[in-house]
């Protein structure tokens, strides 16, 4: 059994960390409103360039000249696996869930005789992919020395992802992140990156968009040109805030999860205390009184 001390240290330890918890939890909460701000405004975006690029592709739909990054090189056997997760723990199974999704997708792929080769873009999915997959993963991008990022740390995943493509390295290219619903609900989400995976929109949303024709300037080759690229960084850009967002929401939860787990240890710690100490003083007292009866 131990001793008052170890009880007494150990209640202080518990209490330090169930401050340091609760700081983390209201740190979290501070940055989850931001970040989730942020997630929701780009989503109109990112939603509208998907119905555009619908559009425009659709009218290019069986034409040889289409670009490759719509229509692919017309094969699927080597592919990359983006994989976006943070570069902190501490949040919850934030992390482990997307590496478990993607660690899934790779094992799926090489079962059917795939190759395969992951990118990571934070530490976290790095580390939690290496052990099982360190023959077949890049250097991992990290962004761990920036405050906030942005879309210019987006467009150089998307500019790495385009080069490997242009230079035959992969045939498809799949994006991994979580998508925030809420404090306590994120959700692994896959998304096709290249050929790009372009669904305009709601189904009644969708055959309005095609009862609509448009005429475009300059043509939709070029249009396609400019804009396929764009939309691989946009997609990126999109990961990386509805990251930021589930992170933060993930770690809120967590961390009140953790301040409530230790105010629980403390009480059944000081109960514990409390009772050996009373059976201490008990001990005590019976010692007194059968010497004062032995004189």
């Amino acid at each position: 059994m131990a001793s008052l001390k170890d009880l007494r240290n150990r209640i202080a330890s518990v209490k330090a960390t169930q401050k340091i918890t609760k700081a983390m939890q209201m740190v979290a909460a501070a940055k989850l409103r931001k970040a989730q701000m942020a997630a929701e405004a780009a989503r109109p975006y990112s939603e509208r360039m998907a119905k555009v690029l619908a559009n425009i592709s659709s009218a290019m739909e069986g034409q040889e000249n289409a670009p490759a990054l719509m229509v692919g090189n017309g094969s699927d056997q080597r592919h990359l696996l983006v994989v976006a997760t943070a570069e902190r723990g501490l949040c919850g199974g934030f992390n482990s869930s997307i590496a478990r999704l993607a660690r899934d997708k790779a094992r799926a792929l090489q079962a059917e005789g795939k190759d395969v080769t992951i990118l990571c873009v934070g530490k976290k999915g790095y580390d939690a992919m290496k052990m099982e997959f360190s023959s077949i993963m890049m250097e991992p991008i990290t962004f761990r020395e920036v405050k906030n990022v942005g879309f210019n740390e987006a467009n150089i995943v998307g500019q790495k992802v385009l080069d490997m493509f242009a230079d035959g390295e992969f045939d498809v290219c799949t994006l991994f992140y979580s998508e925030f619903q809420s404090v306590i609900s994120q959700i692994p989400t896959e998304q096709q990156l290249i050929p790009a995976n372009i669904v305009g929109s709601e189904e009644g949303e969708a055959t309005e968009e095609a009862d609509v024709s448009y005429e475009y300037e300059p043509d939709e080759e070029v249009l396609l040109a400019d804009l396929l690229p764009r939309n691989v960084s946009v997609q990126v850009f999109r990961a990386i805030l509805e990251n930021a967002a589930s992170e933060q929401g993930a770690r809120m939860s967590a961390m009140d999860n953790a301040t409530r787990n230790a105010g629980e240890m403390i009480d059944k710690l000081t109960l514990s205390f409390n009772r050996q100490r009373q059976a201490q003083i008990t001990k005590e007292l019976i010692e007194i009184i059968s010497g004062a009866e032995a004189l």
